[in-house]
């Protein structure tokens, strides 16, 4: 496996275990920083080998092409939670410096893990339950009313791996493969259905010797399970709600030991429904998230910049907004063949609008598939929302003006 080259003064090499378009971003901060990125890809024309001199291609769940590809880097972090933990094990037992380490991502990968940590941390939290039988789900259903929602513990993103069931018949599929190598291996994760006010996202990073910087609150706004737009900071979110948020998340990140960017997703609670709480966890990433892209424009310190602080255990830096709002819209790809060619849209965009800042990813055109996204900066929410959304729109070729 080819190395990656070392500049000179001491600078140390960053590797990046996946090249989709987390690995893709952390280039720029790198470049800036002063800092050597290698990144395992997916094939040559992976998001991130498209930016990266030093992309060699292997699969991550291949322990030797994952070893000979963390020799030469300093540390090792990850643009996903896939890798097995087995060869995170090993490469621990080699000595490389994993950030988040084996033991904290297994809480990003296992979310019947997770839900049995937080618990026991007193963490506030959707009822849920393990079910490995058609019985144990009517149980559940019965106690927490239905409908409910049921997760693969492991392998599910972007709505995947989610389910909501009215009855355990509608689970019948996924409890027949109960027990099997996979997702479902150790049974269902089986929650109620939250009545909630709105989606929330705390992000955080941690570094190895304990620093921890927090970003603001933010509002995520979810279409068919996908991420399609972030408010930067949440609009008319309680301080003290936001306080107790923030808190929560950075007590996550110190008890699960998390090294770099941790992304705490969250329900805000509706009032008078008897919760004990104004917010649920609903999930954990333990990497840059689609709800931190906001600050590569909107921030002091963007989460691609301080995830690389982080996990080479630098001083972090200033997470504070450089404006009133910020607001990420997300470009998903479009349904028209015509829209395949993205340059001359986002020609338009740029004349259109030079404050829209406009990130691709160097990916394929697909329906439904992440490939890019638009950051906006106002002292006027509206104003900030409607320039986002027409850009992405005018780049998915839901608009033509």
């Amino acid at each position: 496996m080819s190395q990656p080259k070392r500049a000179p003064g001491g600078f140390p090499v960053v590797g990046v275990v996946g090249g989709g378009q987390l690995a893709r971003m952390m280039q720029g901060p790198a470049v800036e920083l002063g800092l050597q990125l290698s990144v395992l890809a997916e094939s040559d024309m992976a998001a991130a080998a498209l930016v990266v001199p030093s992309s060699p291609v292997g699969e991550h769940t291949d322990l030797d092409t994952v070893r000979a590809f963390a020799e030469h880097c300093d540390v090792v972090t990850f643009d996903h939670e896939h890798v097995p933990p087995e060869v995170l094990e090993a490469l621990e037992a080699d000595g490389v410096a994993l950030h988040p380490t084996r033991a904290a991502l297994r809480f990003a990968q296992d979310k019947l893990a997770m839900r049995d940590r937080l618990t026991a941390l007193g963490i506030a939290c959707p009822r849920w339950a393990r079910a490995t039988t058609a019985d144990e789900v009517a149980a559940f259903g019965d106690e927490v009313g239905w409908p409910i929602i049921a997760k693969t513990p492991r392998g599910g993103y972007d709505g995947k791996g989610v389910a909501v069931a009215a009855s355990a018949d509608d689970l019948a599929d996924w409890l027949a493969r109960v027990g099997e190598p996979g997702p479902l291996a150790d049974g269902l994760l089986l929650e109620e259905k939250v009545d909630f006010v709105r989606e929330l996202a705390v992000l955080i990073a941690r570094s190895p010797s304990g620093q921890a910087a927090a970003w603001p609150v933010v509002e995520t706004v979810q279409t068919d399970g996908i991420c399609t737009e972030v408010l930067a900071p949440a609009p008319a979110l309680d301080p003290d709600l936001a306080s107790v948020a923030t808190e929560a998340a950075l007590r996550i990140a110190g008890e699960l030991g998390v090294t770099g960017v941790l992304a705490v997703e969250m329900f805000e609670l509706r009032p008078g429904k008897g919760a004990q709480a104004a917010y649920v966890v609903n999930e954990l990433a333990m990497r840059p998230h689609n709800s931190g892209h906001w600050s590569m424009d909107g921030a002091v310190t963007g989460q691609f910049e301080q995830h690389l602080r982080a996990v080479l255990d630098l001083p972090l830096g200033d997470p504070r907004t450089r404006a009133p709002w910020t607001v990420m819209a997300n470009v998903l790809g479009g349904d028209l063949p015509e829209h395949e060619e993205l340059y001359s849209a986002y020609r338009h965009i740029m004349a259109r609008d030079p404050g829209a800042k406009v990130h691709v990813y160097g990916k394929g055109v697909r329906p439904g598939r992440k490939i890019g996204h638009v950051n906006v900066s106002s002292s006027d929410l509206d104003d900030a929302r409607d320039r986002a959304g027409h850009a992405a729109d005018y780049l998915r070729g839901v608009i033509t003006e």
